[in-house]
C-alpha cells in the first residue's frame, strides 16, 4: 500500500490524571500544538504514549479522543501491538472503524516469533483486521528484544500483507535501515525512530521520522531537515548536536519519565508515568529543567498552541 509519512510524526504522550487515570482534555492541546510546529502525525499509544501500560479499552478511548481532536492535515497513526493477537485485532478493527489514517505493531516480545515467517504470519493477522488501513511494522528490538532484521521482515512482508505500508524503524543498525530502505524501494516508508541520530539517518536518505522529542522540540528538527536539504552540512550538524544535548539530560534523569516532565515545563501537563516507571520528585523537575535552561532548550523548544 503506497502510503508516505514524509516529514516528523510525534509519538505523544499519554495525559494521566495525578490518580493515574486517563486525563482526555489535555490531547486537543497536543493536537493542536503539533499541528502548529509543522508534525504531520501523531503516532499514538506507543511506546512513549505508555501503551502496553494500558488496558485495551483505555487505548481505544486515547485512539477516539485524538480523532475528535486532531487538526486537519495531522495523520494518526494507531499503535495496536499486544502480546495477545486477538487483543491487536480488535484493536486494529477499532482504529479503521474511527477513521485512523494507518495502524502499527511491535512484535509480540513473551512468545517471541523464532524468524521473519512466523513474525511475518502473526502481523499479517493483525493487519487483516483493518484492511481499509495502511500498516508499519514497528521494529524496536531494544523493548521487545526480538532482533529479527527489518529488512529480513520487509523481503517476508511484502507478498504477505497487502497493505503494508512500511517500518517504524527504531533501532541503531544502521546498515539494516540501508537495507532496508534498498529493499522497499520507493514501494514501502522506512521512518527513522531515533532522534539523536536523525541527521545521520537523512544522508542515508530517510524521509520521514518518528520520535517523542518531536512533542517539545520540533522546530530544531525541522530546522535540521531543512539544513540538510539545502546542502548546509555544518548548520545540521550544529543543531543536531543541540539535540543529542538536551536528549543526553533526559536520559540522565529517567529517559521517558523526564520526557513527560518537560512537557509540564513547556506548558502541557501530561500528569504522571505509570508504575514500574518513576515519577520525577519537584527537586529533580528543578535540576531537569536548570539542565535544559543552561543548554538554551527552552529557545528551540516548541510553541504551545493556545
Amino acid at each position: 500500500m503506497n502510503f508516505k509519512l514524509p516529514g516528523l510524526v510525534a509519538a505523544p504522550f499519554t495525559p494521566f490524571a495525578p490518580n493515574g487515570e486517563l486525563a482526555l482534555p489535555v490531547v486537543s492541546r497536543q493536537a493542536r500544538t503539533l499541528a502548529n510546529n509543522g508534525v504531520i502525525g501523531a503516532f499514538v499509544c506507543g511506546t512513549t504514549g505508555e501503551g502496553s501500560s494500558m488496558t485495551s479499552d483505555e487505548r481505544r478511548r486515547v485512539t477516539e479522543a485524538w480523532m475528535a481532536a486532531r487538526p486537519v492535515g495531522l495523520n494518526i497513526i494507531v499503535h495496536v501491538g499486544h502480546l495477545s493477537v486477538g487483543e491487536a485485532r480488535a484493536l486494529a478493527s477499532h482504529a479503521q472503524d474511527v477513521g485512523a489514517d494507518a495502524i502499527a505493531a511491535v512484535a509480540p516480545s513473551f512468545f517471541k516469533p523464532p524468524g521473519a515467517v512466523e513474525l511475518v504470519a502473526w502481523c499479517a493477522q493483525v493487519a487483516a483486521a483493518a484492511p481499509k488501513l495502511p500498516f508499519y511494522y514497528y521494529h524496536i528490538p531494544s523493548m521487545t528484544n526480538v532482533t529479527i532484521p527489518a529488512a529480513a521482515f520487509l523481503t517476508e512482508a511484502r507478498a504477505k500483507i497487502p497493505t503494508l505500508a512500511g517500518i517504524k524503524f527504531t533501532h541503531e543498525d544502521l546498515d539494516d535501515f540501508r537495507a532496508t530502505r534498498a529493499i522497499g524501494g520507493s514501494d514501502y516508508d522506512v521512518l527513522f525512530g531515533r532522534d539523536e541520530i536523525l541527521l545521520t539517518a537523512l544522508g542515508l536518505g530517510a524521509t520521514g521520522a518518528v520520535g517523542s522529542t518531536y512533542n517539545y522540540a520540533s522546530p530544531l528538527y525541522q530546522r535540521i531537515i531543512r539544513a540538510q536539504a539545502a546542502g548546509d552540512q555544518a548548520t545540521a550538524e550544529r543543531e543536531q548536536a543541540k539535540a543529542r544535548a538536551f536528549i543526553d539530560v533526559m536520559n540522565r534523569f529517567g529517559g521517558q519519565p523526564a520526557g513527560k516532565a518537560i512537557m509540564k515545563l513547556i506548558g502541557i501537563d501530561c500528569g504522571p508515568v505509570r508504575l514500574p516507571m518513576r515519577v520525577l520528585t519537584a527537586a529533580q523537575e528543578g535540576e531537569l529543567r536548570a539542565a535544559l535552561e543552561a543548554q538554551g532548550f527552552f529557545e528551540f523548544s516548541s510553541k504551545l498552541a493556545a
